[in-house]
């Protein structure tokens, strides 16, 4: 039984090897307690709130809805679940994904045993672990202004395929706004905003995404 004041986390992960590990690792930190898991990101938006986390730690890539519907429809019906984004490298494209999530952060999928403890506990503390400065700039080079970067020419490719519509939504999940919030704001059904996030991810091709 776990003491009162464990962070409680939720993997999702479709590699069971990958995801046995991470359970392993973090089962055996002090103060952190697996509380649920999950190989089919299609049934993650029910279960992770389901088992009421502090952190969900989502990889990116899967089969179906991409790491970034999953933490975007969590974070519209379970704002205090934290979500924290397993990826394959740690450069502006994770950054973008993360960005795009609402997560607090991500996690190259190389990093340490301690850093990745480090990482949970810290976004479970209510911190970020990505720099507000190149947030913005990331976001600014993909609104078509600043120094491209090499990182980001898939996205930058996709943008002039965006309706004005799609535009906007983007420049508010910008801002930090969830599906629900950005419906609120623009007048719009949540399902509606669900549907335009899923074009956007399509047409900048984030890591992982699968249009349906």
């Amino acid at each position: 039984m776990s003491e009162v004041g464990d962070i409680r986390v939720f993997l999702l992960d479709d590699h069971e090897v990958v995801r046995r590990g991470v359970h392993d690792l973090l089962s055996a930190a002090e103060g952190v307690q697996i509380v649920g898991e999950a190989g089919n990101a299609a049934e993650a938006p029910d279960a992770i709130p389901a088992t009421h986390p502090d952190v969900a730690v989502v990889d990116v890539r899967q089969p179906g809805p991409s790491g970034v519907e999953v933490c975007r429809e969590v974070r519209s019906h379970a704002p205090s679940v934290a979500c924290l984004m397993l990826t394959s490298f740690a450069d502006d494209e994770a950054l973008f994904d993360a960005v795009m999530a609402g997560a607090a952060g991500y996690v190259p999928k190389v990093i340490r045993g301690d850093e990745l403890i480090r990482a949970v506990r810290e976004v479970a503390a209510g911190h970020r672990t990505m720099d507000p400065a190149d947030t913005a700039k990331v976001m600014e080079r993909l609104r078509g202004g600043g120094t491209r970067s090499e990182s980001v020419q898939v996205h930058d490719l996709g943008l002039k395929e965006l309706t004005t519509p799609e535009r906007r939504v983007l420049d508010l999940i910008g801002e930090g706004l969830t599906n629900r919030q950005i419906g609120e704001r623009l007048g719009e059904r949540e399902r509606t905003v669900k549907r335009q996030v899923a074009a956007i991810l399509g047409k900048l091709a984030i890591e992982g995404h699968q249009m349906p």
